[in-house]
């Protein structure tokens, strides 16, 4: 299947570590060579990279690496192709505007049943049934909700509703993001770590790097990285549990929900 990658911090933040680790599953240590793309958001724009060929040998991927883009939130993604050809309409992260924010998508999985899956303002470009997923998620979210409500927990409940739905269907993992808020719910693999003062080393278990986050950062600092299997070995990352969405912001998660159970308490 794909793997995934995500980042939500306090500060703009290069997300070039931890993309080094992870484009080396690309066709390298691991067998998704079926494209790859990452996504940006950045003083209040967006731009994405694409790319239908393994990120490992990819020119542009090593351009991401040596062009240190600093984001509040970031969305990637490496393919390994179940439905639909390899080709750049296929390749993820997906977008589509809605309420006047670029929505930016990820999925890991499969699922069966897809095309049945009512569309309404939305449609797919390419083939696959993670696209037709996304564009049935933000068809029922507008839908439901004329604008952004004053209360974004309403949002986030339909969201954790939708993916609830969508995990029946087979596996979603998905990563979701508006550029405010960055959503991970968990079907079966999504791991968490937060890095905050006293920050410390990190390596890389996909490729021989390694970084003192101290020389990187500053006190106030906060970085959380997601991915559907730990980057590094010598950190204690936090596995999600199956049916449960995070919503994170500035690195930090505001709130959860857990399968059957709804909102959590922080």
């Amino acid at each position: 299947m794909c793997e995934l990658l995500g980042m939500s911090a306090n500060v703009p933040t290069d997300i070039c570590f931890s993309f080094t680790g992870f484009l080396h599953r690309g066709g390298g240590t691991g067998p998704h060579r079926d494209g790859w793309g990452i996504a940006f958001y950045e003083a209040g724009g967006y731009r994405d990279f694409r790319d239908p060929h393994p990120s490992v040998d990819s020119p542009i991927a090593r351009l991401i690496c040596d062009y240190p883009i600093k984001s509040h939130v970031v969305i990637s993604h490496i393919r390994q192709a179940n439905v639909g050809q390899v080709q750049l309409a296929n390749t993820h992260p997906f977008t589509r505007e809605m309420w006047g924010r670029q929505w930016c998508y990820a999925h890991n999985g499969q699922l069966t049943d897809w095309e049945s899956l009512p569309l309404a303002v939305y449609r797919p470009v390419g083939s696959t049934d993670s696209e037709h997923a996304f564009c049935f998620l933000l068809g029922e979210l507008r839908r439901r909700f004329d604008d952004l409500p004053a209360s974004p927990e309403a949002i986030w409940e339909a969201l954790h509703a939708l993916c609830e739905r969508l995990r029946e269907l087979g596996v979603f993992n998905l990563l979701l993001s508006d550029g405010v808020h960055l959503y991970a719910y968990c079907s079966t693999k999504l791991a968490h770590i937060t890095r905050r003062a006293p920050f410390g080393k990190a390596q890389l278990s996909d490729a021989e790097l390694s970084v003192d986050f101290v020389e990187h950062t500053t006190e106030h600092d906060v970085v959380s990285v997601l991915a559907t299997e730990p980057l590094t070995d010598n950190e204690q990352w936090v596995r999600m549990l199956p049916g449960e969405l995070l919503v994170w912001r500035d690195g930090e998660i505001v709130a959860r929900y857990a399968s059957g159970v709804g909102e959590i308490a922080q």
